[in-house]
């Protein structure tokens, strides 16, 4: 039994209960079991914005469903308001909470065999390498999908308010030197601290006192960086030469303990040769 039948019985049980108290109780609660909502999440990422939908037409989902994640879809069939936007499928959650998966090419509630640190399952306070079976939702569109989450690719004849009307500063730029140097059209050469300081903002904090924030930039290469990475190298050759050396002097003890054993080996062997003819001599 699935998790569908699972709430599908949940809610009979629940709707005969309260029957025995109120009967119109029980048309209530089909009608909402039954009544097939969604919601859409659509994010603006040229304005930063997000606005949330409620679908109560099934007619007009259809164009989502057998849909994989990262697909583009046409909204014209969401409405005159949506004439002419793209969405992008980035993924969604069914009716029970189970997110959905990239590469799990279903369009049903599947138990994989996860890792720690994968999409669904964390695992705080896990041993290393344990992994558990986890559910999840397949990466294509259906009927279970109750949140669908989506992103604007290419924009309409119309604008929608609070979506592509409005622009939200980004409190944050990015932290990564490449992706700075790629913001502000920058060369290898070019210092990123610079242009990181016109993206400081200034704040208050609960004292009163003002205050101002700053990007920690990443993987930023310095003279020093570059210095630490030939001591690393040269502590790595060294490491590597040193083995080599330590390898041909074994070697040349392996040998020379090897001939040892053979001189010691053929002078018993005469020995007992000498003694066996003198016991043949006296005899």
């Amino acid at each position: 039994m699935d998790g569908f039948d699972v709430a599908l019985f949940d809610v009979i049980s629940i709707a005969f209960f309260l029957c025995l108290f109120d009967d119109s109780k029980l048309t209530t609660t089909f009608t909402f079991f039954f009544a097939h909502q969604s919601q859409l999440n659509i994010a603006n990422p040229a304005t930063g914005c997000q606005k949330k939908i409620e679908i109560t037409d099934e007619n007009k989902l259809r164009v989502f469903y057998d849909k994989r994640i990262s697909a583009e879809v046409e909204a014209d069939s969401l409405g005159d308001e949506w004439k002419g936007y793209i969405f992008k499928i980035m993924g969604g959650n069914d009716k029970q909470g189970f997110g959905m998966k990239q590469g799990v090419l279903t369009n049903q509630r599947v138990f994989l065999l996860q890792v720690r640190g994968t999409q669904g399952f964390k695992g705080h306070g896990r041993r290393k390498g344990e992994r558990r079976r986890k559910a999840c939702r397949g990466c294509i569109v259906s009927q279970d999908i109750s949140v669908l989450n989506v992103v604007i690719v290419k924009q309409g004849d119309a604008d929608v308010p609070g979506l592509t009307d409005t622009e939200v500063p980004r409190m944050r730029g990015p932290k990564r030197a490449s992706k700075i140097r790629k913001l502000f059209a920058l060369s290898k050469e070019d210092s990123v601290f610079p242009y990181v300081n016109s993206m400081r903002r200034e704040f208050e904090s609960a004292t009163g006192k003002k205050k101002s924030k700053a990007q920690k930039v990443q993987r930023v290469v310095t003279p020093l960086t570059l210095q630490r990475k030939r001591a690393r190298a040269a502590v790595k050759k060294a490491k590597i030469a040193k083995s080599k050396a330590e390898a041909g002097e074994y070697h040349k003890l392996l040998q020379m303990r090897i001939k040892e054993q053979r001189e010691r080996r053929s002078e018993s062997i005469a020995k007992r040769r000498a003694s066996s003819l003198a016991k043949k001599a006296a005899a």
